[in-house]
């Protein structure tokens, strides 16, 4: 799983955001490992699936706080590289009434030392790109890992700088698996229905996965379309990485071989269950939750919407 390590700061229990020439006090705060990369990865190694992180960690203080998190992760840090030029690399969250605002600094390159050693590794058989962001700053990475004979996946990751390119489809040609949230698919193909959405991405990716929130989530394949709802109710502390844990879900049952529709349910149970707690990967996922919910999903009246 690659893409940039953040030093996630989350805000919570804000009566209002704050804005300029204000200072507002939040109720929590929690320090965590961020970003899409490692949150899939910590994700995937939850359920069981073996998993590495390949990005760049800074040696400034902020981001040796990360370290006793990162380790408990259980995640493969074989393939992190350590190095000045990498940090710190913050990501200030601030959630209000369920909705999040993000402030992050960008350091160095994304592309760590120890990319093609991970790539060559003989275990590997499948590469997660966590956002455009770091394909754009490593053009022929879906490339190198096809090349060295694994499957991939992408999560584009909205980034004002690139979500609207129009050769953005074209920079990630040979994704096995393109995963957008809603809002991503909709402003990557100018197009504010989801189906239609969806169908035209699957033009160019073999797998298509829509993420649409307390919505579910919808597949296309071909010409072949797949909806699930998610679960009603529940607590909601923060969505902050629900996306990528939606991610973790769904990979660990397509690496699997499940069926399309068992894949797109742990999905959806991931994601949901991330949201019970603060950061994007501080709720340890259980095996037994995911389980227990896809099948609640896969069996309930409404389950597929074709």
């Amino acid at each position: 799983s690659i893409g940039r390590l953040y030093c996630d700061i989350v805000f919570r229990g804000l009566d209002a955001m704050p804005r300029l020439g204000e200072e507002r006090f939040a109720e929590t705060v929690a320090i965590v490992p961020g970003g899409g990369g490692f949150i899939t990865a910590a994700h995937l190694a939850a359920l069981g699936t073996r998993a590495g992180l390949l990005a760049r960690l800074g040696t400034d203080p902020l981001s040796g706080t990360l370290a006793p998190a990162l380790t408990e992760s259980g995640v493969d840090l074989r393939w992190l590289e350590r190095t000045p030029e990498a940090g710190p690399q913050p990501t200030v969250v601030m959630v209000q009434d369920g909705e999040r605002a993000f402030l992050s600094r960008r350091a160095g390159s994304a592309r760590p030392a120890t990319l093609d050693v991970a790539l060559a590794d003989p275990a590997a058989r499948h590469l997660h790109i966590a956002e455009f962001a770091t394909l754009a700053e490593i053009p022929d990475l879906i490339d190198r890992a096809k090349h060295a004979g694994l499957t991939v996946s992408l999560d584009p990751s909205w980034g004002d700088d690139w979500i609207r390119r129009p050769d953005l489809i074209a920079r990630a040609a040979g994704a096995d698996i393109f995963l957008p949230n809603a809002a991503e698919a909709r402003v990557i193909t100018a197009c504010d229905d989801l189906d239609k959405a969806g169908r035209r991405l699957a033009q160019y990716f073999p797998i298509v996965v829509i993420k649409d929130g307390g919505n579910g989530a919808r597949l296309f394949q071909r010409d072949d379309a797949i909806t699930l709802p998610a679960p009603e109710g529940g607590p909601v502390l923060d969505t902050t990485g629900a996306g990528d844990a939606f991610n973790a879900g769904f990979l660990v049952a397509w690496l699997a071989e499940a069926s399309r529709e068992q894949a797109l349910a742990e999905g959806i149970a991931c994601g949901t269950l991330s949201v019970r707690s603060v950061g994007g990967a501080g709720m340890r996922l259980d095996r037994a939750d995911v389980d227990a919910m896809s099948q609640n999903l896969l069996h309930s009246d409404d389950r597929i919407d074709a």
